[in-house]
């Protein structure tokens, strides 16, 4: 009996539920302008922190917020990070002597263990 309950039945194409009683959260749309002077909208939560850029969907280059001006608002140079390498993080945790030393250590090391594997020729 359960097996006919579902016949005809597309899963996932449609959805049983229905928006009846669903309120929706406050809603806030922010422009964006590209460097062609094209622009784009994007919905945000009214209680949002909204970026001074984002990406527009289409071409997927950077665009700068517009303010209520129609003016680009300026963007804040203060939280731009500049990002660590792998050299910056090994160099937080051990010193350059430290570095070398371990760098002698295991170069002496393969080289003995490359001597021990040769075979006379």
């Amino acid at each position: 009996m359960a097996d006919r309950s579902l016949r005809g039945m597309r899963l996932g194409a449609q959805s049983l539920q229905s928006e009846e009683g669903v309120t929706f959260s406050p809603r806030r749309r922010s422009t964006y302008q590209l460097d062609d002077g094209s622009t784009f909208e994007v919905t945000f939560a009214a209680d949002a922190e909204i970026p001074a850029q984002w990406e527009s969907p289409k071409s997927g280059r950077e665009g700068r917020l517009l303010g209520d001006n129609g003016k680009p608002v300026p963007l804040d140079e203060s939280d731009v990070r500049v990002p660590r390498t792998h050299w910056d993080m090994l160099l937080e945790r051990r010193t350059r002597a430290e570095l070398q030393e371990l760098l002698d250590e295991r170069l002496s090391y393969l080289r003995g263990r490359r001597g021990q594997h040769k075979v006379g020729a």
